[in-house]
C-alpha cells in the first residue's frame, strides 16, 4: 500500500510567501551590491577629477577676476534669458545649416571636379605664357598711369574719340602698309649715289613721282592743320 503525504494549506502558503520574501530579499541584495559599485565608480571619479575640477575652479576665479569691472551676474542672467527668447530662431538658424551641410555634401563633388578642371585650365594658361604676358601688361599699365597727371588725363578725356578717330583712320590697310614700306625703307642701306643727276633721274620714277605727291599733300595737310 502506498502512502499520500497531504500538506496543510496553511503550511503550502507559508512556504510561497518565504520563497516570496527570499526573491525579494535577493533583488535588494542586488541593488544595495549595484548601488555600492555605483559609488564606488563615482567616489573613485571624485578622487580622479577634484584636482582638475579644483585648478579650473582656481582658474575660472582668476580670470574673473580680471573682468570684474565689466563683467556683472546680471549681464549672465539677461543673457540667458535672451537666449532662451530666442530658441526658436537658434533652431531654425541650426535647421539651416544642416540644410547647408546637406547640400554642400551634394553639392561638394561637383565642386572638386570644377577646381580641378579650373587648376588644370590655369595650368594650360601658364604653360602658354598667358600669365607672363599678363604681368608685362600690367607692368604698362602702371608705367603710363604713373607717366601722367590730373591734367594729363583731363585732356585726355576731352579728346578721346578724337584718338580713336586717329587710332581707327591708322589701322586701315593702306595706313599700315605704308607705314611697313617706310619703316623698310629706312632700315634699307644707304645708296651709293646721291648726287644731284641721280635723284633727278628718280624722279621720272612714277613710283618716286607717287610717293613725292603724297608727301606734298601730308605737308599740306601738316599746315592746313597748324594753321
Amino acid at each position: 500500500m502506498s502512502t499520500v503525504l497531504t500538506l496543510d494549506p496553511t503550511l503550502l502558503e507559508l512556504n510561497r510567501k518565504l520563497d516570496y520574501l527570499t526573491e525579494q530579499v535577493a533583488c535588494l541584495t542586488e541593488e544595495v551590491q549595484q548601488q555600492r559599485q555605483r559609488r564606488q565608480t563615482w567616489e573613485g571619479w571624485q578622487e580622479d577629477l577634484s584636482p582638475v575640477l579644483n585648478d579650473v575652479m582656481r582658474l575660472s576665479v582668476h580670470q574673473l577676476e580680471e573682468i570684474e569691472g565689466e563683467f556683472q551676474i546680471e549681464d549672465l542672467i539677461r543673457l540667458l534669458k535672451r537666449l532662451l527668447r530666442q530658441t526658436r530662431n537658434l533652431e531654425q538658424l541650426l535647421d539651416q545649416l544642416e540644410g547647408g551641410l546637406e547640400m554642400w555634401q551634394d553639392v561638394s563633388p561637383l565642386s572638386r571636379e570644377a577646381f580641378l578642371t579650373l587648376l588644370e585650365r590655369l595650368g594650360d594658361l601658364e604653360r602658354k605664357g598667358y600669365f607672363v604676358f599678363f604681368n608685362g601688361g600690367l607692368d604698362i599699365i602702371e608705367r603710363i598711369v604713373t607717366s601722367f597727371n590730373e591734367e594729363d588725363v583731363r585732356q585726355l578725356g576731352e579728346n578721346i574719340v578724337l584718338i580713336l578717330q586717329t587710332i581707327k583712320e591708322m589701322t586701315q590697310p593702306e595706313i599700315m602698309n605704308f607705314m611697313r614700306n617706310t619703316a623698310m625703307a629706312v632700315k634699307e642701306e644707304e645708296p651709293a649715289d646721291v648726287s644731284l643727276l641721280s635723284i633727278v633721274r628718280q624722279l621720272n620714277d612714277p613710283a618716286v613721282k607717287k610717293g613725292l605727291a603724297k608727301t606734298l599733300n601730308v605737308l599740306k595737310s601738316v599746315a592746313e592743320t597748324k594753321n
